[in-house]
């Protein structure tokens, strides 16, 4: 395996963001598409997307792609690619599989006729009429869109938002994977201050401070192909030592997470001491119409209640509106607010500077951008 084709998925809307964290890791060939951000790279390039990418969903290595209208069609060009090169004798390779807007519509048949293809590819490499899938699991995906069949191998195991830090959450926490995405499209950095006054389970401060520290996301984690005979342990334990050598010691500037309930609080206390990032949050018990910042210059990024349940929209009106008074009080500020709530320009007082649709799991939402405006420069 020298040359690979990767593929990233991504949640809805963060193609974008993710293309540019891969060219910022040193990729040049990254193609952007809907759904997900394809590269090319080696086994070490595998190790080094699975720790550093904080907005992709996995990483998988595409084994081929076609066009296949029939079930002959999808057996035959599924047999006829190398998957002897990708998977030993032992392999565990169930298949899952998706179809959008295809002829071959029926997921589990299509999943089924993979299966059998790609057996019978190793029956004829292997000299061999059984297998017995008791080795490294490599889950194996077929996804068809508009008649294309992608079939490829996830490398990562559980998505690359479980960073291993949160063993319980509050209610409906926020995707660690959404909320990096969130403090990038806000090109938030460690020198700016940062206020979430609906912290929850702490996601949003959580991730911050790994960014502020250059932690990758995936240190304390581990990942399915580190189980694989294909990729060389020495490969993975060069990433980890990577990662560990740029770890910066210095703490961001200032970030700040408020909620009002004090269990979701003392949950993102014990999350930010897993992530190794406690001493550079400040989580405090508090009221929206409440918070306050003694800072000139900030970005305030959070993710506050949809009030998707009947009868919470009063509410909802009343905890916006102190949002909106917020703005109006901290105003050489820039907020991002991500919310399904329908009326958040008339409580913060007008339209955004900018809107940017993102799902929130299956909830559609808006992410409300209110540029402030910029510091002085400082005297060099």
């Amino acid at each position: 395996m020298a040359h690979l084709e990767l593929v990233v998925p991504t949640d809805f809307g963060l193609e974008g963001i993710t293309g540019g964290e891969l060219r910022r890791l040193g990729y040049e060939d990254v193609s952007v598409e809907n759904g997900r951000v394809t590269f090319s790279g080696t086994e070490e390039d595998i190790c080094r997307a699975n720790f550093w990418l904080r907005t992709g969903s996995r990483v998988r290595i595409k084994v081929g792609e076609f066009e296949a209208t029939t079930f002959d069609e999808l057996f035959d060009r599924t047999k006829a690619l190398p998957w002897a090169d990708f998977l030993p004798k032992n392999a565990r390779f169930p298949v899952e599989g998706r179809s959008v807007q295809s002829t071959l519509f029926s997921v589990s048949d299509c999943q089924t006729i993979v299966k059998k293809a790609i057996v019978e590819s190793l029956k004829e490499k292997h000299k061999l009429n059984w297998f017995p899938e008791d080795g490294p699991l490599m889950k194996i995906e077929v996804s068809l869109l508009k008649d294309v069949a992608t079939l490829t191998i996830d490398t990562t195991g559980p998505g690359l938002h479980q960073r291993g830090y949160r063993a319980v959450g509050g209610g409906a926490p926020l995707k660690e994977t959404l909320a990096a995405a969130l403090l990038l499209i806000a090109r938030w950095y460690p020198d700016i201050a940062l206020i979430d006054p609906f912290c929850g389970s702490g996601t949003i401060p959580i991730e911050a401070a790994l960014m502020g520290h250059n932690i990758a996301p995936g240190l304390s984690r581990g990942f399915a192909a580190e189980e694989w005979p294909t990729i060389p342990a020495e490969l993975w334990q060069k990433a980890r030592e990577e990662a560990r050598d740029l770890i910066k010691d210095e703490r961001p500037d200032y970030i700040i997470g408020t909620d009002i309930d004090p269990r979701a609080l003392r949950i993102a206390r014990s999350n930010a001491e897993k992530a190794g990032v406690a001493d550079s949050i400040h989580f405090q018990q508090s009221d929206v119409k409440d918070v306050q910042s003694s800072k000139k210059y900030g970005k305030l990024i959070t993710n506050p209640p949809y009030g998707e349940r009947l009868g919470e929209m009063n509410e909802l009106h009343d905890l916006y509106g102190e949002l909106g008074r917020l703005k109006r009080e901290l105003d050489t500020w820039s907020f991002y607010v991500l919310t399904s709530y329908p009326y958040l320009e008339r409580a913060m007082g007008g339209p955004a500077t900018k809107r940017r649709k993102l799902y929130n799991g299956t909830i559609e939402t808006q992410y409300y951008q209110y540029f402030g405006p910029p510091p002085p420069k400082r005297n060099s």
